[in-house]
């Protein structure tokens, strides 16, 4: 494993693990296959695990993980607090308490501010005393170090970043959103001031592994041979400004290709080849995609029950390979559940929009999206398997 250092000099794996994708069984994380995982990830030298209070279960399975197996004091936790839900100083305390509960420790190595989009977000929570509670809780040794993590534009991540005295920031950064969100320059910004840089969203939820068959011919011309997510984790730390990578690997297999890549990866080793190659399959991508959902469910739960990155998921994927391939698969994922999450079960609230990192219009969105997976031929079969299968 190779590793880069925070600002204090801590060796930080450059791999990270993102908790927010553990394997689900029913409603509840499958803990067995999750502590498999990580032990595995741990043994083999990863040590920045990070989750969230958002996140269902996660801080409960990480923190029961590391306690069981006698593990802690091998890794760096990083959680968050959720500032959008914050209306109180006694809230943050609280909340951060709950949080220290949870992962069953007495400190978080990485605590973050959750999804700045604005910079009113953190003029509310100073006007809640969070300066001084920041530096209560560091100088009492339950905080090692503090950031935030951002799904705005450029302009506002470079007014926060100039805001506080942070110990490091975690964006959504990958060769497809070089230049959206904070992007090269706010990454570059950051580095200029030695704040670290952890990366989320590596491969776009996806969209840069499950390619459309155009831009897989034109992988397959890389004299290296490099997979889809290959190349999109080796672009990351081919750059001296990124600390860490936050991958949400969810099988042993991924575990193993990941630490192989993390362990070759150093900054400036992709050829111009490679470079060219990436550049070609952005905008094959960039042509065919219709939603720029990442897949991170800050929108779920919908009060209705709409599966909204599901639906956005196979949307996209309609126009990524075969049509009749991406609406049989939406069939007999989200259509063939008990509780199907169809979009026109949206009942326009909005609730979802208000938490969508990357802005989309989500219930205009998901119109278009039941228009186009759910013609009239797809709705009456659809509705007499749910009647056979389902009775």
């Amino acid at each position: 494993m190779n590793y880069r250092l925070d600002r204090y000099g801590n060796q930080i794996s450059q791999l990270g693990y993102g908790c927010m994708r553990f394997t689900r069984k029913g409603n509840a994380i499958d803990y067995e296959k999750a502590e498999k995982e990580v032990l595995l990830a741990i043994q083999q030298g990863v040590n920045y695990f990070d989750t969230a209070y958002i996140y269902p279960g996660s801080e409960e399975c990480l923190g029961r993980i590391l306690e069981e197996n006698k593990c802690r004091d091998r890794v760096f936790i990083a959680t968050k607090l959720p500032q959008y839900i914050i209306r109180s100083s006694g809230a943050i305390d609280k909340t951060f308490r709950e949080e220290l509960s949870r992962l069953r420790t007495d400190h978080i190595d990485y605590y973050l501010m959750h999804m700045f989009t604005d910079y009113a977000e953190w003029e509310h929570l100073q006007s809640l005393g969070i300066e001084p509670w920041i530096a209560r809780q560091k100088a009492e040794g339950r905080i090692r170090n503090i950031g935030f993590s951002y799904h705005g534009e450029t302009e506002m991540f470079l007014k926060i970043l100039d805001a506080y005295d942070w110990d490091f920031c975690q964006i959504q950064y990958n060769y497809l959103d070089e230049h959206t969100q904070a992007g090269r320059t706010g990454l570059q910004a950051a580095a200029k001031k030695g704040i670290p840089v952890i990366i989320m969203e590596p491969l776009r939820g996806g969209k840069l592994v499950n390619l459309p068959e155009k831009a897989k011919d034109v992988l397959a011309r890389d004299s290296k041979g490099y997979t889809a997510a290959e190349l999109g984790l080796r672009w990351l730390w081919n750059q001296p400004e990124v600390t860490c990578v936050l991958s949400g690997m969810n099988s042993e297999a991924m575990v193993n290709e990941n630490i192989r890549i993390a362990s070759q990866a150093e900054p400036g080793h992709l050829t111009q080849e490679d470079l060219q190659i990436m550049e070609q399959i952005k905008q094959i991508i960039r042509e065919r995609e219709k939603v720029g959902c990442t897949g991170c469910r800050y929108c779920m739960p919908c009060p209705k029950g709409v599966d909204i990155p599901g639906n956005f998921y196979y949307y996209n994927l309609m126009y990524m390979e075969k049509k009749s391939s991406a609406r049989l698969a939406f069939a007999q994922n989200i259509g063939l559940r008990k509780e199907p999450g169809f979009a026109s079960l949206c009942v326009g609230c909005g609730r979802c929009e208000k938490h969508c990192p990357q802005h989309i219009q989500i219930r205009e969105k998901l119109k278009e999206a039941d228009r186009a997976l759910r013609p009239l031929p797809y709705k009456i079969g659809i509705h007499a398997a749910r009647k056979i299968i389902l009775r």
